[in-house]
């Protein structure tokens, strides 16, 4: 596994570089050593590169030129490969050349905008410079931009992922003062993939929209900055003292503006032309159902060298196709097809994953059973995210699986991980009384994301972390000396990740009755009913209690006239919801998964022969088909590509998932009326599954 991250890194190898399609092409000629059969499926897309980038300080402070550049390392030796890397840049801004005031918005949220509001600072015709995390990068730019500014710097304060942290490299993990992050930026809350092919494959002959006219480019430019860039332009700000949730890390006072500083930035992009991707797909055919799809991926294009993202996962799905397919050689067969795929085009916005599902929708709603993701691997605790439905199999998964520090499970570790972080007793007492974990559920942010969210098809999302910190996300420094210095440096959590892997894999491929399972998910969406009413409520009392403060006068007695804030407007009380329809649904899922859990039970009782009845193929399509009835045809509102009922990215999130997507961010944005329509379209939702879940039950009960 080292050597195989060695050749992988040892050169940028982001999508349209030379590198890129080689190691594609060595991809494809293992898994083919392997025994698996493998090829390569190639798609055009939109991505842009920069041929000019320019931030300066042009008024307000001595004259400052931002070097946008990270330097080269003397003890590492790939980060001098300046002529193959890509510069530092956000993919998919728009071109823009602007001169503006500068305001400093804080990590540029939403809720960060309502702050400045009552600061009355304004944003429009400003550009803004917002610090990384809290939400994904695309958020910054958009939200900037309904504002009205006209342009955004994002950069890394040392406070997130600097020398607050820890030490910088090459002398510790976290990020330099020279480092950046490079990344996407493109608004994929709307639909990731090509912005140029929303909805098909990027293909030589699909039809294209126009630059102009694709809806996930940015509407105002961005470009990413270092803190050592940053500083010179937060020291020239001026104004109000930002609040102390504001300030970061450098050694400085932080100030919003606006005031004298004034700020020259350039992005241009090459547009042209469309550049190739390279998926590997391989597969081992299986033998009982070869109709039936199981499928694990992992992304091989990085933004520069990227040994942590993405080839710590890449490195374990090898692992893995060569573990099964040396089983396959010996003899073994799968009663159901495996599928392993290395994507091209992850970081610029899923674009090969994305391309692939859409390509092939008809196909994987009629065949896939599951899909598995990985996608940078490091050292601490097992993570698993995803479908519900998936929940108990993969605690049973992460069960039989060995941690390479403590030789405890691996869910023995995370639980015992989990009580310690839980903040009350009764959360303690859930985790050790609750026979599974609860996974968290996938937002976006990976190659999940097109198979879930799009097609329906279950999804889980596996990986190790929470050891290694650092601060080499998307850049130069992020190669094979990093990763071996200070992250997995023997490779036993790669290791791990491809046990956990191919585990699962061939549970799912060789299982005479698929491992899906309900009670663990009528449970978390009787949770997330019970989130939506909370929310529901809340938001009446806020309103209600900022009204009645605002009547007292409450604002104005305490507003410091050397501070001044400006006094919130009063708001219509929200109308009461009824939830009546979805806690119907919601009782009858709970009894559909009762009925299951009773019959498979029943079955259980009645040992092998009945485990290997001919009539367990019937409740397996019904199982198969129960995560594509939690999404419709119509989609989410303003978002119809994203089809999943329960899960989606958040639209102000980006990365972060929603649950129940339509009611929550309805109630978030205070829109009732889509709030009590979105309510009645979830329970009908529901209550299809829920009829779903009691015919396989029925056939269940009914195997001898």
């Amino acid at each position: 596994m080292r050597a195989y991250m060695k050749l992988l890194s040892a050169h940028p190898h982001h999508v349209g570089s030379p590198y890129d399609k080689q190691n594609a092409e060595w991809i494809l000629g293992k898994f083919k050593e392997f025994g698996l059969d493998a090829q390569i499926e190639q798609f055009d897309v939109l991505f842009p590169t920069p041929k000019e980038r320019v931030v300066e300080l042009v008024e307000g402070g001595p004259k400052f030129v931002a070097k946008l550049q990270e330097p080269a390392v003397a003890v590492d030796p790939t980060s001098n490969q300046q002529a193959e890397q890509l510069p530092t840049y956000n993919a998919y801004s728009i071109d823009g050349d602007v001169t503006a005031p500068l305001v400093y918005v804080n990590y540029g949220v939403p809720e960060d905008y309502e702050q400045l509001e009552r600061m009355g600072v304004s944003v429009k015709g400003k550009i803004v410079i917002a610090r990384y995390y809290h939400s994904w990068r695309g958020i910054k730019p958009k939200v900037a931009a309904e504002h009205g500014a006209v342009g955004c710097l994002i950069f890394s304060d040392p406070h997130e992922d600097g020398f607050v942290q820890g030490e910088t490299f090459p002398s510790g993990p976290y990020r330099p003062p020279d480092g950046v992050q490079r990344g996407s930026v493109a608004d994929m809350p709307l639909y990731p993939g090509d912005p140029l092919t929303p909805g098909v494959g990027a293909t030589k002959d699909a039809k294209r929209l126009k630059v102009e006219e694709a809806q996930t480019i940015t509407k105002i430019p961005v470009l990413p900055i270092s803190y050592a860039d940053a500083q010179p332009l937060l020291a020239a700000l001026t104004g109000r003292v930002a609040p102390a949730e504001w300030r970061g890390g450098l050694g400085m006072t932080y100030h919003v503006g606006p005031g004298a500083a004034k700020v020259h930035l350039v992005v241009k992009s090459n547009w042209e032309p469309l550049k190739t991707l390279y998926d590997v797909i391989a597969k081992i055919p299986g033998s009982t159902f070869p109709d039936e799809w199981v499928i694990r991926g992992n992304h091989h294009d990085g933004w520069v060298n990227g040994a942590e993202d993405p080839v710590s996962g890449q490195i374990a799905i090898l692992e893995e196709a060569r573990a099964l397919g040396e089983m396959a050689k010996a003899g073994w067969k799968p009663k159901r097809t495996i599928i392993y795929c290395a994507w091209d085009g992850e970081e610029p916005g899923l674009l090969g994953s994305t391309e692939w599902a859409e390509q092939h929708y008809d196909e994987l709603r009629a065949h896939a059973v599951a899909y598995i993701n990985s996608d940078t691997n490091g050292r601490g605790y097992f993570g698993v995210e995803g479908s519900h439905t998936l929940e108990k199999f993969s605690n049973d998964v992460a069960r039989d699986v060995t941690d390479p520090e403590t030789k405890l499970s691996v869910w023995k570790r995370d639980q015992l991980h989990k009580i310690a972080d839980a903040k009350t007793a009764e959360q303690r007492e859930e985790i050790r009384k609750r026979a599974d974990l609860r996974i968290p559920a996938l937002g976006s942010g990976s190659d999940y994301t097109a198979f879930l969210q799009h097609d329906g098809v279950a999804s889980l999302n596996f990986g190790f972390g929470g050891e290694d910190g650092g601060g080499i996300y998307h850049s130069i420094y992020d190669d094979f000396y990093w990763y071996t210095h200070f992250s997995d440096t023997d490779f036993v959590y790669c290791r791990a990740l491809a046990q956990a892997g191919a585990t699962a894999m061939m549970r799912l491929a060789d299982a005479d009755l698929l491992p899906f399972e309900f009670g663990d998910f009528a449970d978390t969406v009787q949770a997330y009913l019970k989130e939506l009413k909370v929310l529901a409520q809340k938001t009446q009392d806020e309103i209600r209690e900022r009204n009645r403060e605002i009547e007292e006068g409450v604002f104005q007695a305490t507003n410091d006239p050397r501070r001044p804030l400006v006094a919130p407007s009063a708001e219509a009380v929200p109308p009461h919801l009824n939830f009546a329809p979805l806690e119907n649904a919601v009782d009858t899922l709970n009894r559909s998964a009762a009925e299951y859990h009773k019959a498979l039970e029943q079955l259980n009782a009645k040992g092998g022969a009945a485990m290997a009845a001919s009539s367990l193929v019937e409740v397996n399509k019904l199982l198969i088909e129960s995560e594509r009835r939690l999404t419709n045809a119509e989609g989410l509102p303003n978002r119809p590509w994203f089809k999943h009922q329960l899960y989606a990215p958040g639209f102000y999130t980006g990365y972060a998932v929603k649950t129940v997507p339509a009611v929550r961010e309805a109630i978030e944005l205070k829109q009732w009326k889509q709030a009590d329509e979105a309510i009645v379209v979830v329970a009908r939702v529901l209550e299809n599954e829920a009829a779903l879940i009691s015919s396989a039950a029925q056939k269940l009960a009914a195997v001898k």
